[in-house]
């Protein structure tokens, strides 16, 4: 315990030397609390008309710091409510992946043989599943709901996942701690779950980091398609569906949402490559 506590404070110090993570990590929280609390500090809801002000420039109308749009409705918190939406729905997503990915990917691994070329099938006829198809269709028999895009989101992302962990368990099914285990007695269910698993948690962080700004594109992505988060909910890819109509009158429309969706991105990007850099000891 003591030479894995060890690794793990290796690791922070080097995050802690790596500047553009930090600032990354720092701009994600101040984003997180801005959609948390920014709406209930504004004067207006998602949802409220300002007759008086439709399609008002940034800074162009009192209250409306990053101006409306065709209906009068303030963008900022509509944008902030997107934000929460969508990260809202790629963290969900994401936990969903890792329960299932990692679960399966570490029986896999361990058990090799059958059992493994078996549960590695599964992961392949899924793999050859359309996503897009596969959401339409849910939408058609369950309805357009937040529900229904994270079970269809959730039901594809647990799949490169599961490869990563069958591989690196694989690799720790040869280690002599597990062996010892195997020499003492140890069912597989405890293995899995007290060697296996806990040993795995450098890459699962890594690819966590990696896989909610893929998610936050795929939702973005449905939603502008007009198949993700309906009205009146607000999320970024509608928004942005919303302000690709109005591109050539109304350009903050389009650009204000968009401008959080590719820093949402970016310091998710940097952030999961800066916890690569820091948990993997062979780049040092």
């Amino acid at each position: 315990m003591s030479g894995r506590g060890s690794l793990w404070r290796d690791a922070l110090a080097r995050l802690a030397g790596n500047r553009v993570a930090l600032v990354s990590l720092a701009i994600l929280a101040l984003m997180v609390v801005a959609a948390v609390v920014g709406p209930l500090l504004l004067d207006y809801r998602q949802d409220e008309i300002d007759w008086a002000n439709m399609a008002v420039p940034p800074f162009s109308a009192a209250g409306h710091w990053l101006g409306t749009d065709r209906l009068g409705r303030d963008l900022l918190v509509r944008t902030l409510h997107g934000l929460r939406v969508s990260m809202g729905i790629a963290l969900l997503a994401t936990l969903v992946s890792l329960a299932i990915g990692v679960s399966w990917g570490a029986v896999a691994g361990y058990l090799r043989g059958r059992t493994d070329a078996l549960m590695m099938r599964v992961v392949d006829v899924l793999y050859a599943l359309p996503q897009v198809f596969f959401v339409i269709i849910l939408t058609v028999v369950f309805g357009r709901s937040p529900a229904t895009l994270l079970v269809a989101i959730g039901a594809f992302g647990w799949l490169t996942m599961a490869r990563i962990v069958r591989g690196q368990a694989m690799a720790l099914r040869e280690c002599e701690f597990v062996e010892a285990a195997i020499v003492g007695g140890a069912g597989t269910a405890r293995i899995v779950i007290r060697h296996i698993i806990p040993n795995l948690l450098g890459p699962v962080i890594v690819f966590a980091t990696l896989t909610v700004p893929q998610v936050i594109l795929v939702e973005s992505f449905l939603s502008f398609l007009g198949i993700g988060i309906q009205e009146p909910l607000a999320s970024l890819g509608n928004l942005i569906a919303d302000g690709a109509v109005e591109m050539e009158t109304a350009t903050w429309i389009l650009a204000v949402p968009a401008a959080y969706l590719v820093l949402l991105v970016f310091c998710f990007n940097f952030l999961g490559d800066g916890l690569r850099d820091a948990l993997d000891p062979r780049d040092h």
